[in-house]
């Protein structure tokens, strides 16, 4: 297979066990080709994945952020992105979301564009705070909402966490009323991620290289872990799962590689690209 492309997820993927890129991780990316494409795939937001792409050296590549949902070129590295695609989740939907929300101690942060709206400062907050490097700003779900609602715009992810009983009861009224119209996924037993239906990484993935590129999804190697990864793994010409993913996951990939505690996108890139 001739990988002309590399697109990675980010959490229990590239990043070690202490949520950092390796040295060994880092020196496999910037050995390879300066025309290969290393694609950063993830829910996240774009300022918590811009500083992973400056250590990479990679700052002109583009991003998929949202598990797809936001898609941005970056022509020379420095100036605004092209937005290539935004799919956002209604305000008045993130509103029905914040109302299951209410008499819980369930956390409901915002996303769209570059912005991360959180309703207070607690133990979500200062957890993503320091697993992202990124401050959100702090504000009603409510009026943030309404704010939306006037605009006619909505949010790109809409990512709950809490108790793992309560978080369980979002999801399950979420996937039984909107499962036509939300992506739905537990990224762990307490966060509930929601994306809307119509995008995945695969989608932005297979958008990006028609636009961007002169070659398809045959020819990229690309790394997961989790239910949001499980769609691009099966449709590029090398999906591959770290040892640490679900099993669901693994099932689907055409190789597994060492855990991401263990370097193992690193293990891969120098297996397959850098012989």
């Amino acid at each position: 297979m001739n990988i002309r492309a590399i697109c990675t997820d980010i959490d229990s993927t590239l990043l070690d066990s202490d949520r950092e890129l390796s040295a060994r991780t880092i020196a496999a990316v910037q050995r390879l080709p300066q025309d290969m494409p290393f694609i950063l795939a993830s829910s996240r937001m774009p300022s918590a994945m811009r500083h992973l792409q400056e250590e990479l050296g990679i700052l002109h590549h583009p991003l998929i952020c949202f598990n797809g949902g936001y898609v941005l070129l970056f022509e020379d590295g420095t100036k605004e992105p092209q937005v290539l695609d935004t799919v956002q989740i209604p305000a008045q939907l993130c509103a029905y979301i914040q109302e299951l929300a209410q008499g819980t101690s369930v956390h409901v942060s915002l996303y769209q564009d570059d912005a991360w709206h959180a309703p207070q400062e607690d133990y979500w907050t200062q957890r993503e705070i320091r697993n992202t490097k990124v401050t959100p700003t702090i504000g009603t779900t409510l009026e943030v909402v309404q704010e939306w609602q006037r605009q006619a715009i909505g949010a790109h992810k809409v990512m709950c966490m809490g108790p793992e009983e309560e978080i369980q009861g979002i999801y399950q009224n979420l996937t039984q009323t909107f499962d036509d119209q939300l992506h739905v996924y537990r990224s762990k037993n307490t966060y509930l991620e929601i994306a809307p239906k119509s995008i995945s990484k695969a989608s932005a993935l297979e958008m990006l290289l028609k636009h961007q590129y002169d070659f398809g999804l045959e020819s990229v190697m690309a790394f997961g872990d989790n239910y949001n990864d499980i769609e691009m793994l099966q449709a590029v010409g090398l999906g591959i799962a770290v040892s640490n993913a679900r099993e669901e996951v693994k099932a689907v990939a055409k190789e597994v590689t060492a855990p991401s505690t263990e370097d193992g996108v690193a293990m891969a890139i120098e297996k397959h690209c850098l012989q």
